[in-house]
């Protein structure tokens, strides 16, 4: 870490030459030729998988679909009411990207027993990611706008849901502005605060290039940009304030700017290479769950995190030599200090420690409390019954609820490779408890296929529709023919990615601890560390999914927070919180460790060593926290449910594990355990790299 310092510093014109040429060509070639978006959660050999790929080969469509809803008092024979939906259907015919319109007048499946609600089904002429938002929202306006006199008309589908509840926006921005106040408040001058953000921009954009380029190999899904995004501001602007935090205390110290330099990369530099691989290994943990769009967004997520570190320990030391002592020009009053010990933390340090089994007592209370609820954490995937209740698609899921029944907005597909023998299955299938409707069997256009809908009674976020699935799977279908015939549509995908996850998440679970662990012990010398930092993180995980499952599931303050109704919490939200939120955690450890142990290398004993520990590192993981609090929060104002949920669980997990955890329990701890916090066997003592500080 030395030389690299030296050289960035000593050869920095060099190297901000290179980050600006290189960082110019990686936005120009990633955001202009990226990947376009993969949202199918099937893959595999997954029953949900075949039956899509059995459609693909025999039932071709071109594009996606869409689904107009009518709501008619009068009736759907009224003949005003004819003649309004068939002006509204001409309306669609006539827009952008519409391949065909099946009028609900010539299908009278479509239309309701009551005779007052129908649908009509719209096949489009391209996929829904290929439809420019513009165009959708044009064709809402215009449906929406038909809509008077007692008849009602609504529009759902892909395309519709992309364009009324998009990714991203400019959420993204107001947490670099959360981050920009936040360091204003911390350094107190504009120098110590530009140089994270600099940092972690050029950082995150050529992060965010990289990962749009690696879709062609890796297919993401639409979420993965949003994922990326949040967790490379969150640790690029951290990583980069632990390093300027370090270089302010060598010149407060008395070193020279260059000596400054190395001593931070060196110290500081080094927590954040490990802490970066930390999380780059907790989320490539994600590989072990075999689902193509997990590993995308794993993939792209520590391609982003590797970014920053990338920036953290060659770019900024750059930065650094250009600004030399001007550091701390530019003060702000009544916020220009420069002393980055905390006389607050010191006595916090000494509350805690003469206290410690009240504190680990009280502290794992409250930790074990927030996580009760995980226990009826319930997992789906989120459908138009969460959309805002003022979008056309919360619209059109309400009307067809309402008319067909709540399970008609979640179809399961019911389809065999062979152009004959399914009839007894749409039979058995029709007479099970719990199924609506069936539709009559149709055969492909080859005749070597053929397949049927079922519509359950209950929705699809419903308990009882996953249930229904395994049913037919296991015993109907097997009981009304020997054909292999597969189950598919979104609660059968549900069902099969809830046991690709029951099946290979002790793995990914094992596999997130074990190599962090190691990482660990690598950078800490001590095999207590370790255990206690894998112990506390879980703890922490724990919480956050306790209060996530409160909030969105039992819907405590949900509409305060922006979740339109209470929802089960969606199926990856928990599944990438864990990984990510292990790395996240383990970087608070590390800097914290790392802190405490060069102090007792220098001679303090263990008391000593964490009381200056937490005195130098309070303010700058306090502040840390509170950037990488705020930047997750900032997804609440978007409209995606399903990011919503995932901003809101890393921002607890985050907000606990540098409250809760890094300032009560792991003092208490490292009271309690004494000199055996730095109990390392001999073998492993030798093979261990001593570090420099």
């Amino acid at each position: 870490m030395s030389p690299l310092a030296q050289f960035c510093y000593r050869r920095r014109w060099l190297v901000l030459l290179l980050w600006i040429v290189g960082a110019a060509a990686v936005i120009f070639v990633g955001f202009g030729f990226a990947a376009p978006a993969d949202n199918g959660f099937t893959g595999g050999k997954a029953d949900s998988a075949l039956a899509e790929n059995v459609a693909t080969k025999h039932f071709p469509q071109q594009g996606d679909s869409v689904t107009l809803v009518v709501r008619a008092d009068r009736g759907m024979t009224d003949p005003g009411v004819k003649a309004r939906v068939e002006n509204v259907l001409s309306l669609v015919k006539g827009a952008p990207h519409i391949g065909s319109v099946t009028s609900p007048y010539t299908a009278p499946q479509q239309v309701s027993r009551d005779g007052r609600t129908a649908f009509a089904q719209i096949l489009l002429n391209e996929k829904a990611d290929k439809v420019p938002v513009n165009d959708t929202k044009k064709l809402i306006a215009g449906v929406r706008g038909a809509s008077s006199a007692g008849v009602q008309f609504a529009l759902d589908g892909g395309t519709v849901q992309t364009a009324e509840t998009p990714y991203g926006g400019s959420t993204e921005g107001i947490g670099l502005l959360a981050a920009i106040v936040i360091l204003l408040i911390a350094f107190g001058s504009l120098p110590a605060m530009g140089l994270p953000i600099v940092t972690a921009l050029f950082g995150i954009s050529t992060g965010l290039a990289l990962t749009d380029l690696l879709g062609y190999i890796f297919p993401a899904p639409s979420f993965s940009p949003i994922v990326a995004g949040l967790i490379g501001l969150g640790v690029g602007v951290d990583y980069a304030l632990f390093i300027v935090t370090r270089y302010r205390e060598g010149l407060e110290d008395g070193l020279t700017p260059e000596e400054a330099t190395v001593k931070s990369i060196v110290t500081s530099g080094r927590s954040v290479l490990f802490a970066g691989i930390t999380v780059v290994i907790a989320m490539l943990g994600l590989l072990v769950m075999r689902q193509s769009l997990l590993t995308a967004t794993a993939i792209a997520a520590s391609v982003a995190v590797l970014m920053t570190v990338i920036t953290a320990i060659t770019l900024l030391p750059a930065l650094l030599g250009f600004t030399g002592h001007n550091i701390n020009r530019f003060r702000l009053p009544l916020l220009g200090r420069t002393r980055t010990d905390s006389p607050l933390a010191t006595r916090w340090a000494g509350t805690i420690q003469r206290h410690p089994v009240a504190s680990l007592v009280a502290a794992s209370a409250v930790l074990l409390i927030l996580a009760v609820p995980t226990l009826s954490m319930r997992l789906s995937f989120e459908d138009s019954s969460n959309l805002p209740s003022g979008t056309s698609g919360h619209t059109a899921h309400r009307l067809l609820a309402e008319g067909f029944g709540p399970g008609y907005d979640a179809p399961l597909f019911v389809i065999a490779e062979s152009g004959t023998g399914l009839q007894p299955v749409a039979d058995a299938v029709r007479t099970t408890p719990g199924i609506a409707s069936v539709t009559p069997v149709f055969t492909s256009q080859d005749g070597q296929a053929s397949q049927f809908i079922a519509y359950p009674k209950t929705a699809q976020q419903d308990a009882a529709t996953p249930k229904l699935v395994t049913e037919l799977r296991d015993r109907v279908i097997p009981g009304a023919t020997a054909l292999q015939v597969h189950v598919g549509g979104p609660n059968a995908g549900t069902v099969d990615f809830a046991d690709a996850v029951g099946t290979r998440l002790p793995w990914l679970i094992a596999i997130v601890i074990g190599l962090s662990l190691l990482i660990l012990l690598v950078l800490v010398r001590s095999v207590t560390i370790a255990l206690k930092a894998a112990l506390m993180t879980l703890l922490s995980i724990g919480a956050a999914y306790g209060v996530l499952t409160a909030i969105v599931q039992w819907g405590w303050g949900s509409k305060l927070l922006g979740f339109p109704v209470a929802m089960p919490i969606t199926t990856w939200v928990p599944l990438f919180m864990f990984p990510i939120l292990f790395g996240l955690s383990t970087d608070y450890e590390v800097f914290l460790i790392a802190r405490i142990r060069e102090e007792y290398d220098k001679g303090a004993d263990t008391r000593e060593a964490v009381t200056a520990g937490l005195s130098r590192t309070a303010r700058v993981i306090t502040a840390a926290a509170a950037i990488m609090v705020m930047v997750f929060l900032t997804v609440l104002l978007g409209a995606d449910p399903a990011v919503k949920q995932f901003g809101l669980g890393l921002a607890v997990a985050v907000f606990v594990d540098a409250t809760v955890v890094r300032m009560v329990l792991v003092p208490a701890l490292m009271e309690l355990l004494g000199v055996w916090n730095w109990w390392l066997p001999r073998p492993l003592a030798r093979l261990l790299p001593v570090p420099a500080h």
